[in-house]
């Protein structure tokens, strides 16, 4: 990727701060979960969306810039841009994930995790090591400032250390002022170049490797 095209592809508003995108992110986090605290068994997918857009809208964000996803069961192995199998009950001993896109200030928050509401060791392992990936794969941007194409070659070896499989359809995305698709910086997982912090969205997507579950996690790289 030649220079030029990297810096089209991070490109930004002229009142762009990097502050606002930190506050963005803390508040977004902050929503998330205010979110998962109000998620129990016996819901349904989409009662839970409802009541998370219900529950944003009081948080004094400027608007939802991507749909809310929440994903119950076998649903946690659907990307974002796959539609729910159903509408499933999240069950006494299940594992999900919220995943919320809101602007703040004029600046993209972008942020989800998965959880669990009961004690099967194997969905309790795959919702942390989700997280966990995520910080194994961003020390490795920050000390090797690798190219966004090698950092999920990495991410995919060290999840199959892990005994997970990474799905490689969720490769990260832009963030910015609002709104960043103005800049079509497409995928962090496509980028020839190394990305800089602050500006893209690293996306964690794995799945049990025999069971029909998987974990998400995703945060700002910074």
């Amino acid at each position: 990727m030649e220079l030029m095209d990297l810096a089209r592809r991070e490109a930004v508003g002229a009142k762009f701060s990097a502050d606002a995108m930190k506050r963005a992110q803390a508040l977004t986090w902050d929503a998330t979960e205010k979110i998962a605290a109000i998620i129990k068994p016996g819901m349904r997918e989409s009662e839970a969306i409802a009541a998370s857009k219900a529950l944003l809208g009081t948080l004094g964000m400027d608007r939802i810039w991507h749909p809310v996803l929440v994903r119950f069961g076998e649903n946690t192995l659907r990307t974002f841009s796959e539609r729910s199998d159903n509408d499933p009950v999240l069950g006494d001993d299940d594992i999900y994930f919220i995943d919320i896109g809101v602007v703040f200030g004029a600046h993209e928050g972008d942020c989800g995790f998965t959880r669990t509401t009961g004690s099967d060791p194997e969905m309790q392992r795959c919702a942390d090591d989700a997280k966990r990936l995520f910080d194994i794969v961003q020390d490795h941007w920050r000390q090797e400032k690798v190219t966004g194409q090698a950092l999920y070659d990495f991410a995919k070896t060290q999840a199959q250390a892990l005994g997970w499989v990474l799905n490689l359809d969720i490769k990260g995305h832009r963030v910015s002022d609002f709104p960043h698709a103005i800049y079509k910086g497409g995928k962090l997982g496509d980028l020839t170049d190394t990305p800089s912090g602050g500006l893209w969205i690293l996306e964690i997507q794995i799945a049990h490797p025999t069971r029909p579950f998987g974990a998400f996690y995703e945060d700002l790289l910074v």
